[in-house]
């Protein structure tokens, strides 16, 4: 897409809860949920964080020891990109010509032990974009994710606009969402979970839409806000690890979803608790007139006064700067002269 290309479209922000720790299953509610929402009219629809296969709330309930066994079942539960399961989404999203974004606990391919926090975006054509790897895990997610790296804080070109997005508290992460802002997005996926086990005096669903409101209003973008819910079954399965976690899980006010507008208000009404799909329309037009008096990519930044760097060098256990493979064919190097230069 052109920046002088503006379209209109709908937008769904899903708030549900998944199938906990069964990936095939969540997928296959996420294939359903899709068609839902582009039977709606949808152009592009938002997950929640981590909504394949759920998110590890013993962290927050239990010692590390003790959520060690939970460890390995969300690992055993997870996925591999690309994979059978992400496969379902998927086909679901070229089946009906939509933009999916969903988050995934992602397996590394090297270490049993290294999970990623993973939102993935998916073209109306069943393609992989891109994947974003949350940078810096929340808290006790520290326990169970490894972090990302500046190879995916990418903006995706889409028939919708500039696409990009980032999972819960990152959202707050000043320079990750201006790196965004920097490469034109004008669509921001922000991925959360429902988090009943905060601060008694820390109203989550307030502070989900808080933060992207400020994002909208600091970018002048639109933003597209997805959280999970807890359903039942997870709360009894929390129950295994803590025998007073339903009354821990049930507290309300703990995930909002909604689409908010470039002037920082939300469109429409957004929807707290619940599981159900938020709608708007998202008209790119509007972006223009904010900026003409706050374009912090633009005329209101002294970008000789302030630089931003981004690494985008992939972090990874081996680095090797031989072949793959050794060529046991290959003729063998002449031998140096014992004073030569290697």
């Amino acid at each position: 897409m052109q920046m002088t290309d503006l379209p209109t479209f709908t937008a769904a922000a899903v708030q549900a809860a998944p199938v906990f720790l069964d990936a095939a299953a969540t997928a296959r509610k996420a294939a359903d949920l899709v068609a839902e929402a582009a039977g709606n009219g949808a152009s592009l629809v938002v997950f929640p964080e981590v909504f394949i296969p759920g998110y590890p709330y013993w962290n927050w309930i239990t010692d590390p020891v003790t959520g060690g066994a939970w460890f390995e079942k969300l690992v055993r539960a997870s996925v591999f990109l690309p994979g059978p399961e992400i496969a379902i989404v998927r086909a679901a999203a070229q089946k009906h010509g939509v933009h999916v974004v969903i988050g995934v606990n992602e397996r590394s391919p090297v270490s049993l032990g290294a999970l990623y926090n993973t939102l993935v975006f998916i073209g109306p054509d069943g393609a992989i974009l891109g994947r974003h790897r949350k940078l810096v895990p929340t808290w006790a997610e520290k326990l169970t994710w490894t972090g990302g790296d500046g190879s995916s804080l990418r903006v995706y070109d889409t028939a919708i606009g500039k696409l990009g997005g980032l999972a819960c508290g990152e959202n707050t992460n000043t320079l990750a969402r201006f790196s965004l802002l920097a490469q034109g997005e004008l669509v921001h996926a922000a991925s959360y979970i429902s988090l009943p086990v905060a601060p008694p005096d820390y109203d989550m669903a307030e502070a989900i839409r808080l933060r992207g409101q400020s994002h909208s209003f600091e970018g002048k973008v639109f933003t597209v806000v997805s959280t999970s819910t807890i359903s039942d079954e997870i709360i009894t399965a929390m129950e295994q690890v803590r025998p007073d976690a339903r009354k821990l899980l049930e507290r309300k006010s703990s995930a909002w979803s909604g689409i908010i507008g470039p002037d920082g208000r939300p469109i429409g009404d957004g929807l707290i608790d619940d599981e159900g799909i938020v709608y708007a329309e998202i008209d790119l037009g509007r972006c223009i007139q904010p900026r003409q008096m706050h374009d912090i990519t633009g005329h209101y930044n002294r970008f000789d006064v302030f630089q931003l760097h981004l690494n985008r060098q992939g972090q990874a256990a081996l680095h090797s700067s031989a072949p793959e493979s050794e060529n046991l064919t290959a003729p063998a190097p002449e031998p140096r002269d014992q004073g030569e230069t290697p």
